[in-house]
C-alpha cells in the first residue's frame, strides 16, 4: 500500500491524463516474495517489509522479538509515528483442534519475517492466462477453457 503522499501525487497525475493513455497505463509490478526474509535492521526496513507483507497473497510467518512465532494471513496495518503504535493485524493459520483468533501485533514486538506461504497469485496475470490460452489452441485443444488452481 502507498503512502498519504504517494497516493496524492498519483491522483494529480492522473487528472492529467486522458481516458486514451489510462487505457495503456503500466501496473503495479510485483515481486516475487516468496521464501524472503528481509532484514529488519532499521526502522524503515520494518516498515517497507510490513507493507511488502501487507500486499503479499501468501502466509507470513512473523517471530516476536519473546521468541512467540506467529504464522498465518497478515491482511491488516496500522502504521503510525513509531513503531510501537504501530501494528499488524493477522489470521493465525489454523490448527487441528485449535480456535482461529485474529492477533494484533505491534511493529516494535516483530523481530524476524518470513515470506513463508505460497504466493497463491504468482504468475496468474491477464497475460500469463493469454499465453496459456494460444498454448492451448496451438496444441489444437477446442473449447479452451483455463481453469484456476486448487488452493491448498
Amino acid at each position: 500500500m502507498s503512502t498519504a503522499q504517494q497516493e496524492h501525487l498519483k491522483i494529480e497525475q492522473l487528472q492529467h491524463t486522458s481516458a486514451d493513455e489510462l487505457e495503456h497505463i503500466a501496473g503495479r509490478e510485483q515481486e516475487n516474495l516468496e521464501g524472503w526474509i528481509p532484514t529488519l535492521a532499521t526502522e524503515a526496513e520494518t516498515r517497507e517489509a510490513l507493507e511488502k507483507a501487507f500486499d503479499y497473497r501468501g502466509d507470513v510467518t512473523l517471530t516476536l522479538k519473546n521468541g512467540t512465532v506467529v504464522e498465518g494471513y497478515l491482511y491488516d496495518r496500522r502504521s503510525e509515528p513509531t513503531l510501537a503504535e504501530s501494528l499488524v493485524r493477522i489470521i493465525p493459520t489454523p490448527k487441528p483442534g485449535a480456535p482461529v483468533e485474529r492477533q494484533m501485533v505491534s511493529y516494535a514486538d516483530i523481530a524476524a519475517i518470513n515470506f513463508s506461504g505460497r504466493d497463491t497469485a504468482a504468475g496468474k496475470t491477464f497475460e500469463a492466462w493469454v499465453n496459456k490460452y494460444w498454448e492451448k489452441k496451438a496444441a489444437g485443444e477446442k473449447n479452451i477453457q483455463i481453469e484456476p488452481e486448487k488452493l491448498d
